[in-house]
């Protein structure tokens, strides 16, 4: 095809003329044909290219400023997909050792994750709503549980001397304030 003929072409294939289309893809088609097999491709990677190739030049079919030179855009366009396959192909490496493909990923399956997830959203869940049922409960209550919880805990002798209560009232104290806030829970279905 002449340089000419082709621009001609490829300007009436911008106005939507399907036969300088046709024309341009059987006149031009071994051209890109030839570039592809240059780089020595599988055959489903070289039609992967081939059809790739032709579709980069519908998407800028409008915007090539030298249309008298598509057949080196194609070539060029072409070459730049058969490099990208054949970078693509060097980050796999092909094995036969099949202790390598029963490995079992650090990562963990998308399964586990995705539960790992749910697991981790509905413990957030239980502890928002425990810490809301613990804000319910008197305030006695609270100081005495937020004391306790203290890292390191405090002795019982430490709590009676911060908080006013005999030594002796501590442990039952106790007992009745977390058996409240279970109770709450319970109630709330939190639990």
């Amino acid at each position: 095809m002449e340089r000419t003929d082709v621009g001609a072409l490829v300007q009436s294939a911008v106005g939507g003329d399907a036969a300088a289309w046709k024309s341009i893809v059987e006149g031009l088609g071994p051209l890109v044909w030839s570039v592809v097999r240059a780089h020595r491709l599988s055959d489903a990677d070289a039609h992967e290219v081939y059809q790739t190739v032709w579709f980069r030049f519908a998407q800028n079919l409008g915007r090539i400023r030298e249309p008298e030179k598509t057949g080196a855009w194609l070539a060029s366009t072409a070459r730049h997909e058969c490099l990208k396959v054949l970078r693509n192909a060097r980050r796999l490496t092909l094995t036969d050792d099949p202790q390598l493909l029963d490995r079992v990923s650090e990562d963990g399956t998308p399964e586990q994750s995705l539960l790992e997830a749910e697991e981790a959203a509905t413990q957030s869940e239980r502890v928002r709503r425990m810490w809301q049922e613990f804000e319910e409960l008197g305030d006695r209550c609270r100081q005495l549980l937020r004391v306790l919880i203290a890292s390191p805990p405090p002795s019982y002798q430490e709590v009676s001397a911060a908080l006013g209560i005999a030594v002796g009232s501590v442990g039952p104290l106790r007992q009745r304030c977390l058996r409240r806030l279970r109770a709450r829970l319970e109630a709330r279905g939190a639990i």
